[in-house]
């Protein structure tokens, strides 16, 4: 057979039709692969079919275990709060600002101290006496009117029946002011937020102020004492009285600044004998 163009395009048709032919067959058996190669092909065998089974939804993830508290620091307490007692007791409350006013050293009269005076009393009448600062007797004792001052108070309120254990008396800073003079506004500032916890802490139906730097700290005001006393303000919704501190009427032992002292104090003992209380 002659090798023309005719020819070998004729014989490359045949053999093109004879391997269509030959594929469609193994195609139809199932044969899905060939192997390539220079020897002899051997289709792969088919793979036997399997029955569809349901897949189970997967299951949710289980949630990680919670990572490990760090140990506790120095001096925490592990118990759980109800084994605690509780910081709403305010007596329990009061016991802790104590204490913070005992570490306190928010301004410089800390350093010179010998100790703090944060205050005592009864409280049974639930009124509150409020004075300058602690004088030297004061500071040595750590507690508050126990000089001369004290002294007088103490027969101030006698005059109306009254004794210590129904009162409470604080001042205005917890640290003596060297030589017993006024607080300055820097220490009545770092010692304000324990005078405003007391009064939150002990309620008082009514606040007695003794001098002009207490009436000036709680009412925020520059008038003199001479012009607020003998009257009663509001403070936060408490009534509050401003009256002459006992160791001024000690300088000035007049009969007319006497005779005011005794007006104020009568104006104390009508409120807690009024209607109501």
């Amino acid at each position: 057979m002659s090798k023309s163009p005719e020819n070998i395009e004729a014989a490359m048709r045949e053999f093109l039709y004879d391997f269509r032919r030959y594929f469609d067959q193994q195609q139809a058996e199932g044969v899905e692969y060939f192997e390539s190669a220079s020897a002899e092909v051997h289709p792969r065998p088919r793979r036997p079919s399997l029955p569809r089974v349901a897949v189970p939804p997967k299951p949710a993830a289980c949630p990680a275990p919670p990572a490990p508290l760090p140990p506790a620091a120095p001096g925490f307490s592990a118990q759980p709060a109800a084994a605690r007692k509780s910081v709403s007791d305010p007596r329990e409350s009061y016991r802790l600002l104590l204490e913070e006013i005992g570490r306190c050293r928010r301004c410089p009269l800390a350093e010179i101290r010998k100790n703090p005076v944060p205050g005592e009393g009864g409280n049974r009448k639930r009124l509150l006496f409020v004075g300058e600062g602690p004088g030297e007797d004061e500071d040595r004792l750590g507690r508050p009117f126990v000089g001369r001052s004290g002294k007088l108070l103490d027969k101030i309120l006698a005059s109306i029946s009254l004794v210590r254990e129904d009162i409470y008396i604080t001042n205005i800073v917890k640290c003596r002011p060297p030589g017993n003079r006024d607080p300055e506004p820097g220490e009545v500032t770092a010692c304000r937020s324990y005078l405003e916890s007391q009064i939150r802490l002990l309620k008082p139906r009514l606040i007695v102020t003794l001098g002009l730097p207490a009436v000036r700290t709680l009412l925020e005001t520059t008038s003199s004492l001479g012009r607020l006393r003998g009257r009663l303000y509001d403070y936060r919704g408490i009534p509050l009285l401003p009256t002459y501190h006992p160791a001024y009427i000690l300088r000035s032992y007049t009969v007319e600044n006497r005779k005011k002292a005794w007006e104020d104090i009568k104006m104390v003992r009508d409120f807690i004998s009024g209607p109501g209380r």
